[in-house]
């Protein structure tokens, strides 16, 4: 698809330092290890490489493999009105398969190359936008569990691991690729793998090598009913049964989706009154916490 949403003023560079100005005080912004490639976990940190402050990456931010994502944008406000101005400039070829968007988040990665984000899945449909540069995007059908299997799916919707998620060179020919420019935009359902890649192009200037792209995320009342029916496939397997996968019998779908509901809305009081109370670790509050958006 194509936008002119990289021409808003909101959009431009120096806002965008700004914007990451404001994250970093609510440490949301991430920074990846320039060494990794696409066969790398998914793992970020919250100070720059080396050490050092936000402003001085924002000083360096084009030196060769400087990557940093800001997360959640929408609560800033200005960020989060403009992000509903993209969903609902897309809503109609969404909501013709998948009605009711909620839950709006948006991020945005800067990266100068050579940088990669690793192969991964994201639990939500995704809009993504060039707004400056270019970066190589390659996403493979969601539906191919060859690419990623059920049980991987399952675990990254109930527990959010990407253990099972792993990139096979013999991938890139079953998979589309673009070669993304300002302008350009595309849509992903959730949990289709994808990766990117900035690639050096010894005749860009250095302004134009950086590469600057926004996910615009959300759910649907699609992705609500596969994370319900996925937290009743966990329990029925840890029962020692071997339960259907979504989309492969509506009569099953249905009372899973009704029931999971009841799971994730059970779940997600029990790991608030923990909270409450302090009185759990990390990990503990992590098997507590039902997939977002689906209770």
């Amino acid at each position: 698809m194509h936008h002119n949403f990289h021409e808003h003023p909101l959009f431009q560079v120096p806002e965008l330092v700004k914007l990451g100005l404001e994250l970093s005080k609510l440490d949301q912004c991430r920074f990846m290890d320039p060494k990794r490639t696409i066969s790398s976990s998914l793992a970020h940190d919250g100070r720059p490489p080396g050490g050092g402050s936000i402003e001085e990456f924002f000083e360096r931010m084009e030196e060769p493999g400087s990557s940093v994502a800001f997360y959640n944008i929408e609560v800033i406000p200005r960020y989060g009105a403009l992000l509903m101005s993209v969903v609902d400039s897309m809503r109609s070829l969404v909501e013709r398969e998948q009605p009711d968007i909620f839950l709006v988040n948006g991020f945005v990665f800067f990266s100068a190359p050579p940088s990669v984000t690793p192969f991964h899945i994201d639990r939500e449909n995704n809009f993504w936008l060039q707004l400056h540069g270019r970066k190589t995007l390659n996403v493979w059908d969601h539906r191919d569990r060859s690419i990623v299997s059920a049980d991987a799916v399952e675990d990254f919707i109930v527990t959010q691991s990407l253990k099972k998620v792993r990139f096979d060179e013999a991938f890139l020919s079953r998979g589309l690729e673009f070669n993304a420019q300002p302008g350009d935009a595309i849509y992903f359902p959730s949990t289709s793998p994808h990766m990117t890649r900035s690639r050096v192009d010894a005749a860009a200037t250095p302004e134009s090598r950086l590469s600057i792209s926004i996910g615009v995320t959300f759910y649907t009342a699609a992705t609500r009913e596969v994370a319900r029916i996925h937290q009743v496939n966990r329990v029925m397997r840890k029962c020692g049964l071997s339960p259907r996968y979504p989309r492969e019998s509506r009569t099953a779908d249905a009372v899973k989706s009704a029931v999971g509901g009841l799971v994730g809305a059970g779940r997600a009081r029990l790991g608030a009154a923990r909270a409450k109370f302090r009185s759990m670790t990390s990990s503990q509050r992590f098997k507590h916490t039902p997939p977002p958006g689906s209770y």
